[in-house]
């Protein structure tokens, strides 16, 4: 009778024993997801409107001014944590900036950049200033749904661009003191007066493919002393999700 009742406790022992090992290294045991076919948002379009913070009032801004945006992105999500990720590429920026009878001396052998107003006078009804950059965006991001890429996502980062093109067109040559306008077209263009770099912050929060963007530009538009002291900014919508 003690025999049994001492192989019984021992099997008792051995059972819990066998238990508490089991769920140890179901403890120890990690949860892994397959990450191979997540969205990284490779691809994103922006388009959306375009201001000068610091524009003087002197100056005939007209009309709704645009952005236009694309990026090729690598992102690299956290190993501690999937939901985060960073993300880099490269990517071309244009800023498109409309004025109304206004002459912008983009190529005009002066110290400085000068937008003149020129209603008194013949002159051109619309004109644009354009600045087109190749930029380098990092991007902190934070994606509810990683796996998919649907639900909410949100990111932040800074972007480094080089200026490669600045250039002004004047449309709608219009005579003093008549209606009747010139249907003809005059492009100029010139870097001499523009910063060669800008540094912009950036932030967007939307939902999966869809999502709302906004930038801020921390460098001058324009050299110091040859033009009006301006930094651009930009709100608009990201299609993403590629």
């Amino acid at each position: 009778m003690k025999k049994k009742i001492l192989l019984l406790i021992a099997c008792s022992f051995l059972g819990v024993s066998l238990f508490a090992q089991d769920s140890t290294s179901l403890k120890k045991k990690k949860i892994v997801l397959d990450m191979s076919n997540r969205a990284n948002d490779h691809f994103l379009l922006q388009a959306g409107y375009a201001g000068w913070k610091g524009m003087p009032d002197t100056i005939n801004q007209a009309g709704m001014s645009k952005t236009f945006n694309v990026y090729l992105m690598m992102d690299y999500p956290f190993k501690s944590n999937p939901h985060l990720s960073m993300a880099f590429g490269p990517g071309i920026a244009s800023d498109h900036i409309l004025f109304s009878k206004t002459n912008v001396g983009i190529k005009e052998s002066k110290p400085a950049m000068y937008f003149t107003n020129v209603a008194d006078t013949n002159n051109f009804k619309k004109t644009k200033l354009a600045t087109v950059y190749l930029e380098a965006p990092i991007e902190f991001r934070y994606s509810e749904k990683p796996l998919t890429g649907k639900g909410f996502k949100f990111a932040v980062g800074v972007k480094v661009g080089t200026l490669i093109n600045a250039h002004t067109r004047n449309a709608k040559y219009e005579l003093n003191g008549s209606s009747q306008t010139g249907d003809f077209i005059v492009k100029e263009s010139s870097k001499k007066f523009f910063n060669k770099t800008r540094i912009s912050a950036t932030a967007r929060f939307g939902y999966a493919n869809f999502s709302v963007f906004a930038s801020y530009q921390l460098t001058p538009l324009f050299k110091d002393g040859m033009g009006p002291v301006v930094k651009p900014f930009s709100i608009g919508i990201t299609l993403s999700g590629l």
